[in-house]
């Protein structure tokens, strides 16, 4: 790209107030065609805000959106849409009881001869799955997909057009190492088209990579901007959360004690697929006071055991045991009573309640702990909420705001915290960082050393490498359904997690115990 190329689209002075909090106070920014342009900050920083705004979804308060050097006001993203401006949501915004291709084409139906092109519609969504190396359906039905195909069915919506202007949000965010390095390349060929594209990612790494420039957003206003190849991580994270890369990792300085919680030759079915094995013949245990990492890539069976631990899952085969009982047997319900907490893997359909508020999500598995003859003690469940709320760092306007005013960190402490209100000994998260912010990220590793240092177990599955490296005090590498190494993470190398994590067993087609 031409360094004297014009911007294609430009904010001049953008804010945006939500009462008396301003989200954006300012702001100048500009993309230029074929450039890929990196939005980074932490979550509550503006930055989907602004993307908002650029792409029509909201308006600002005051200052001016150009395209093509004129002002313009887009009345919603329809007509942005129309003037070549897309935008991927973080938040996945999909039909779940529709096809692949009927989303796709989602208020944006083709027509022959007064019908819709159906036939033709299909045949465009097959062929978009396909750039993007997924073998998929255009006929299957999107509430049917995992999360990482459901986030490619969105990517597919928007490549679906002639955008010159490609806003994506954490695109990424539910997808493998496979799907990412697809993506990069639909990504480059984008630019490569001159097609200006804008990347926000909290996996900064994928940032370094991928992009032309790099810009800042903190507490609502643009504090740096330079050329990628001319940055590092440690010039990112400063910054955005004004502090050093190497601060971000709590100190784990608990002392294990005996094993908590003991797994034993546990074999699990695919939930999905049930005539093959997700999890095969997996033993380890974690102790009092420990924090363990589970690292694998996608696929290799991590959900599929966490969730099993949690009760969602029978095992075909093994124990499962905590401080001496049996769990095996147990459903849910009766493993929290046990002191078994699941922290899942998708926060938005499995963690939280969007009807509910902040502190009716942070009580609602523990509700039971504060009935006494059949009334639930509001005053003092909300008290425990409260302190809990602290103990995360949760930031909120209060208890009675609703779930949807809280950026996607917080909502991810939400959802710790509602584990922490069970008052559990072993916590379970499955990869409790995706989708939020570095400074957030500091906060649950934070917490995670916190709940070991009283005595409790932690167990956590990811695919960052770093993090098992930095987090935990022993990791555990999954490939293929099967516990392939238990490692010191202080003697360990980035290098060595990716090569054992690539290996493994090929994959049993028939359960067999």
């Amino acid at each position: 790209m031409s360094d004297e190329a014009s911007p294609v689209l430009q904010a001049v002075g953008v804010t945006k107030a939500y009462g008396g909090t301003h989200a954006l106070k300012g702001v100048d920014f500009a993309v230029s065609p074929g450039q890929i342009t990196a939005l980074i900050g932490e979550n509550g920083a503006g930055k989907s805000t602004l993307m908002k705004i650029l792409a029509g979804v909201e308006q600002p308060s005051s200052g001016q959106i150009l395209l093509d050097g004129e002002p313009v006001s887009f009345s919603g993203p329809t007509e942005a849409l129309a003037h070549g401006v897309a935008i991927i949501h973080q938040e996945l915004n999909l039909c779940p009881n529709l096809s692949i291709a009927d989303n796709i084409f989602l208020a944006r139906e083709r027509t022959r001869l007064a019908t819709v092109d159906y036939q033709g519609q299909r045949r465009t969504a097959a062929d978009l799955l396909a750039r993007l190396e997924e073998d998929i359906s255009p006929d299957a039905l999107t509430g049917d997909l995992r999360l990482g195909q459901q986030q490619l069915v969105e990517i597919a919506k928007a490549l679906n057009g002639d955008a010159r202007v490609l806003i994506m949000d954490e695109p990424t965010s539910a997808l493998s190492h496979a799907e990412v390095e697809v993506l990069f390349r639909v990504i480059r060929d984008l630019a490569a088209r001159g097609v200006a594209v804008i990347y926000i990612s909290h996996h900064l790494d994928e940032c370094l990579e991928l992009a032309d420039e790099a810009v800042v957003l903190r507490d609502g206003a643009i504090v740096a901007q330079a050329p990628m190849n001319t940055v590092d991580m440690g010039w990112i994270v400063s910054n955005m959360v004004g502090r050093n890369q190497d601060d971000l990792y709590a100190d784990l300085d608990a002392v294990p004690g005996e094993p908590l919680l003991q797994i034993d030759h546990l074999v699990v079915a695919d939930p999905d697929s049930p005539g093959r094995l997700a999890v095969r013949d997996v033993t380890f245990d974690v102790r009092a006071g420990e924090v363990v990492g589970i690292f694998g890539l996608m696929g290799a069976g991590r959900t599929e055991l966490l969730e099993t631990l949690a009760g969602r899952h029978r095992a075909l085969a093994g124990r499962i045991v905590l401080d001496g009982e049996e769990l095996s047997r147990k459903d849910v319900k009766q493993r929290i009573a046990s002191g078994l907490i699941l922290v899942p893997e998708d926060r938005q359909r499995d963690g939280l309640v969007p009807s509910l508020t902040i502190g009716r999500n942070i009580g609602l598995a523990s509700v039971a702990r504060f009935i006494r003859n059949g009334v639930v003690q509001a005053r003092s469940q909300r008290a425990e909420a409260t302190e809990i709320a602290g103990q995360v760092r949760l930031k909120m306007s209060g208890l009675d705001a609703p779930i949807g005013s809280l950026s996607g960190g917080n909502q991810q402490k939400v959802v710790i915290a509602k584990a922490l209100m069970t008052e559990p000994r072993v916590v379970v998260l499955d990869e409790p960082t995706r989708g939020i912010d570095v400074g957030a990220k500091a906060d649950i590793f934070t917490l995670m050393a916190q709940q070991a240092r009283q005595g409790r177990a932690v167990l956590f599955a990811t695919s960052e490498v770093s993090e098992v490296l930095h987090a935990c005090d022993r990791v555990l590498v999954m490939a293929r359904g099967e516990v392939v190494a238990d490692l010191d993470p202080r003697a360990s190398s980035r290098e060595q997690l990716m090569a054992l994590a690539d290996t493994g067993p090929t994959p049993t087609e028939e359960p067999h115990v």
